[in-house]
This record gives C-alpha cells, structure tokens and sequence, in this order.
C-alpha cells in the first residue's frame, strides 16, 4: 500500500535538491545548501515508513516487493549515471585518479559508498570537488535504512512492539551517537548511518504518528495549525540554508534546523499555506519530480569541470553545467523512469539488479588496474602514484600515552614527543627510517597530531573540530617527566600568510575574538606560540619545526602537460619553483620566536630551497616530492628529510 501522493512533497524534494545544487554550483550563494541531503532524509523517512506501516497493517506486507520496488526506484538513474560517469572518467582522469573513481563505483553500485568515503576525506575539504562520485554517500545511507528498516519493523510487528516507542528509541540512540562523535569523529559523524539514522526517524516517527492517530479517530487539528507548521516548518529550514555552515560541527545539534523544518512541512499537510501556494506549484512539483536524476547528474558534471580546468570553472560554465544536470535530468526521468516505471517485468527486474552487479563488478576491476584509462603512461602513473600516497602512519604502533592517542615507534632511551597537525605528520616516515637504520641512536617516537589544528593555544582555524580540547591535552602532555624533548611545527603559512587570516583567529581568556584580518589575531597567535615554547623549554628541549613551501606551483599535478580532453604528458627532471617570499618571511618570523623563548629551530627551506628556487621533484627519479600542494610525500620524507634527525636522534649516540 502507498500513501496518497501529495504534490507539496515533491516541492519539498525540489526545495532539497534546489539547495544542494546551488550549494555546490555557487557555494557563497546558498552556504547552508548542503542540508537539503537532510530533507531528504526526513522525506525518504516519512514515505517508506508509512508504506511500511500501512502494509503491515493491511497484511499485505512482501519484502520482495518491497525491495523490488526499491530496486525499480533507484537503479534505473543511478546505473545510467554510473555508466556514464566511469566511462568518461576513463577518457579523462589519470590512473590513479581512475582507480580510486573504480572504488567509488563498487561503492555506489553495492549500497556502501558512504563508507568508501568514510576511510577518506571529508566532505568538505578541497579534495572531494575531484571525486565524481562523492555525492551517493546519501544514497548509501539511504539504501541502507531500506534494508534494515523494513527487517526490524517487520520484527517490532510480529512481536507486537509499539512502534511509535521502536521508532523513537532508534532515533534517540542515533541522534545521542551523532552529538557525541561529531567534535571527536567528524568524518564518522557525517557519513555513517548511526549517526545519520535519526534523520529518516524524524519523518518515521511523523508517519507513526499519523497512522496512529487516524486508527484511534482522533479529531483533525484545525486549519490554522496546518498553516502554522507550514510557516515554521519553511522558515527553519531557510534558516539552516543561511546560519548552517561547512565550517560548523555538522550534522550535530545543527542538523535539527532542516529536520524539524522538514518534519513541521510534511505535517502541515497539502492544505498548509505554504505547502498549497509554494511547495505544489507546478514548477515545484516538476523539479521534485525530477529531483532524483538531477541529484545523480549534476555532481559528476561539476566534478569533472573542476577536474578538466584544474580549479573552479568560470561561473559561465558552472550555469552552463547546470542547465545540463536539469535537461539530462527531465530526460533521464522522461524517457528512461518513466518507461521501466510502466513496462517493469520480472525480467527488467533482473537485468537492472544484473547491471547494479555488473557496474559493482567493473568497479572493482577499475580499482585493480584493469582496463588502464586512456591517459596512461609510466611518466603519468609516477604523478598519480604520488597524489594516492598518503599513509603516513604506516608502520607505527598505535598507543595511547597519557590518555591520548598516539602513533609510536622506537625503542630509545630517550622519548621525543611530536605535537602539530599533517606537516608534523608528514615527517612520520622519516622517524621510521630512523629506528630501521639507526637503532642504537633512534629515540622513541610518539606522535600526537591532529589535521587543521595549529599547535597554538587560542588560535582557532574555521576548518578545525575539537582541536582544543586535543592540543591542551598534547600539550600538558609533553610536560611529563618521561618526555625528553618536544618537537612543534604545523603549516604556519596555511594560518599566517594566503587565506589564513579570512578564516582564523585568536580567541583570549576572556573569549574575546580578535580576528586575523584587519586584527591583533597574529600577534597574539605568535606571542601565544613563545609563551609555549618558553613554558616547554624551561623543563625539557624544545624544537620548532618552521613551514616547507607550500602553493599550487608544488602541486604535483603541475608536472602535467597538454589537456585531459585531448593528450597529456608529464614533465620529467630536477623541476623547481620560485621560493614563496611571503613563506619565507614568516619562517624567519618564527625563527625569532622560537630563538628568543628557548627554542630550538629546524629550516626546511634550507634544505628545500637554494637560490630563490624550491624542489618540486624527488632528486632520485624526478617525480613529484610532494603530495599535494603542500605536503611532502612519504617517499620524499623517509628518504630525503633529513632536517628533523636532530630532534629524532640522541646527541650523544652521533646523531647531531
């Protein structure tokens, strides 16, 4: 059994899938836009549970049918999309770029994609716009609420369960796992199902309440409630499209703006002010119509453009492709939807579930090498295998040391304590390499890093979650007696020159925010870091790590010539770039700091720079020495960092 359709729904979808495209087509216009995914939710919540319910109640309930239905509903667009999408990815990316769109295939195809990108980067950092597939980390989620959902009700019925209590007590368990792990597991927050299940429970417990309501024959609420929870309901949710933001601990307590806005509009009801005038207007109702294929389409399309350009398209292109997400989109659902929706066979059945498997199957041999993409050559695959490298850690001992968790290696006599985010992080092969060559003079190393969060108290980076409570924890930790020495570093140049100061601050003890820009943020940033280094100091050795160069010209993908849609080459040889002067600066800012407050000072420069220019290449092979644009990569590191030894290896065994 289906509920009755309602046209305000499908201008609902339209306002969620509205949000999420201009989101990522136009970011400052609509900076809260990607809470549309949470309407979704909510909406995806409320129909399946409903359907649920009503069959159930009815004695008609099938999980074959169920599923079949599931399967009519969503393979159709989706393995359309990605066909499409790995089929020009082949014509576009690199091998290693090509492998990992592999993965993300397997992941899409076989319902897990949102744990593909669990184990990478988040969201909302720079990386995922190149990842054509990241967008069906929600389709993960909800394809999986329709494998379980339906299980454990179908259980709660049998057993004589009451379901609004099943319902509620699955969302309060979900909603508690996702405030308690968004500061400390931010990426685990945003992509798993138990943190993301009590979203599709907002809509299950309104469809509980519903059903239950109509089988006692309770009374109809008058009508100027229904306008009221359309009011409410629209307005926190335009709310959330203006006050939610990347840089926020999201879903969190966040994520109750565009579930209770949602929750408030479905309940208002068709006859609800807004939902009659607004959401079941005609063109409302087609683009929730066409909602789903759009939400398929336009994420690769805007992936790709970044991919191709190398950067942010121009807004041209960006309208261009939007236009495009909205007639493949209406074609996709005119033409394709349509025709399974009124000529499904057990034998479509089949063949769509066949090719959902098949595309699982392709992906992974993508992901294994086989076929190589277009682009492929030895010179290419050396570039794509340093953007790919990336485990730092590996090797080290995962610990905990004074109640933090910590990567060890080594078995000195004296313990070294490494305290910054990922350019401390980066060094980690090269303390590895140590305790392999040099046993006898290798310390015990411990790292206690965390990304984004600067090794400085009171400087706050708009990127960072829980770093404050993670570096006042790290940094009384290097004043215990079993840590000999300390080492400090972190991309200073990522919070001090470029578009650090538009983000990131100082917050002083009295919770004042003194901004970079246009603000006393620096100086109080810096006279924090030397009361730091002079507090550690009087009590043990102290290193400061300063910056290596960081800016696009380092990005390894700058040793590709030519274009993705025509031919590429890669550039070979020592390849070199001009020293960031702005860097350089800074680190001998730094220097004074560290000099004048008991510090000792380790320069990357002077061992990556000469002469106004910087490496960018490995002096072995000539390819790529960095990561990314600004993090050395471990093969660079292990072998050729061999600036930091001084804080790894004990004085006295010959290590200075």
């Amino acid at each position: 059994m289906h509920p009755k359709y309602r046209p305000d729904i499908d201008g609902l979808r339209a306002i969620a899938v509205g949000s999420v495209l201009a989101y990522h087509a136009f970011p400052s216009l609509l900076p809260g836009g990607f809470i549309g995914v949470d309407i979704f939710f909510v909406i995806s919540g409320f129909l399946i549970t409903t359907i649920l319910l009503q069959s159930l109640a009815a004695g008609d309930f099938s999980y074959r049918d169920f599923y079949a239905r599931r399967i009519r509903r969503i393979f159709p667009a989706l393995v359309l999309v990605l066909l499409a999408t790995l089929a020009f990815g082949w014509y576009v990316l690199l091998p290693g770029e090509f492998s990992q769109l592999g993965k993300q295939t397997t992941g899409g195809a076989a319902f897990f994609a949102n744990l593909v990108f669990l184990g990478e980067a988040g969201y909302f950092d720079a990386t995922a716009e190149t990842k054509p597939l990241l967008h069906l980390w929600s389709l993960g989620i909800e394809e999986q609420f329709y494998i379980f959902w339906p299980l454990l009700l179908g259980l709660a019925w049998r057993r004589r369960w009451p379901m609004l209590r099943v319902t509620l007590a699955v969302a309060v368990i979900s909603f508690l796992v996702n405030v308690l792990t968004v500061q400390p597991h931010r990426a685990a927050a945003f992509y798993s199902p138990l943190s993301r299940a009590w979203e599709l429970m907002a809509g299950g417990l309104l469809a509980a309440m519903r059903l239950q309501a109509a089988s006692n024959g309770s009374a109809q609420p008058r009508p100027w409630t229904k306008h009221v929870q359309s009011v409410v309901g629209m307005g926190l949710i335009v709310l959330g499209l203006f006050m939610t933001r990347s840089t926020k601990a999201f879903p969190g307590w966040w994520a109750l703006l565009p579930v209770l806005g949602a929750v408030s509009c479905i309940a208002a009801g068709p006859n609800g002010v807004l939902n009659r005038y607004l959401l079941s207007n005609r063109v409302m109702v087609w683009i929730g119509l066409i909602s789903y294929p759009l939400y398929l389409w336009h994420w690769p399309l805007l992936s790709y453009a970044r991919i191709v350009a190398g950067g942010e398209p121009p807004l041209q292109v960006r309208i261009v492709l939007v236009v495009a997400a909205v007639v493949l989109a209406w074609a996709t659902y005119r033409f394709l939807e349509r025709f399974v929706k009124l000529h499904l066979s057990q034998g479509m059945l089949r063949g769509l579930a066949g090719g959902g498997a098949a595309l699982a199957l392709a992906g992974a041999l993508v992901f294994l090498g086989m076929p190589p993409p277009r682009n492929d050559s030895q010179a290419l695959q050396a570039v794509a295998d340093a953007t790919r490298e990336d485990n730092y850690y590996g090797g080290f001992e995962e610990t905990a040391l004074g109640g933090q968790f910590v990567y060890r290696t080594g078995s000195g006599r004296h313990n070294v304590l490494l305290i910054g985010d990922s350019h401390v992080e980066q060094y980690a092969p090269r303390a590895l390499e140590l305790v392999r060559t040099q046993p006898g003079k290798a310390r015990t190393v411990y790292f206690a890093t965390k990304g984004s969060c600067p090794p400085v108290p009171g400087l706050f980076s708009s990127a960072d979650t829980g770093c404050e409570e993670r570096r006042q924890a790290v940094l009384d930790l290097a004043l215990k007696p079993d840590i000999d020495s300390v080492v400090i570093g972190g991309c200073w140049s990522c919070y001090f020159t470029g578009a650090g100061p538009t983000v990131n601050y100082f917050l002083d003890d009295r919770k004042a925010v003194h901004p970079f820009l246009n603000g006393d943020g620096i100086e109080l940033s810096l006279k924090s870091l030397g009361e730091v280094l002079k507090r550690l100091s009087a009590h043990k050795t102290v290193y400061l790590v300063l910056g290596n160069p960081v800016g696009m010209d380092f990005d390894p993908l700058k040793q590709i010539q030519g274009s993705r849609l025509g031919g590429m080459t890669a550039a070979g040889g020592q390849l070199k770039a001009p020293m960031p002067q702005d860097q350089a600066v800074l680190n001998a800012r730094l220097k004074q700091v560290a000099e004048a407050n008991g510090a000792r000072v380790i320069e990357p420069f002077a061992s990556l720079c000469a002469d106004g220019q910087c490496i960018r290449s490995m002096p072995d092979d000539g390819s790529p020495a960095y990561k990314d644009i600004g993090h050395l990569r471990p093969r660079y590191a292990r072998s050729f960092a061999t600036y930091v030894d001084p804080a790894l290896l004990d004085e006295d065994a010959g290590g200075k």
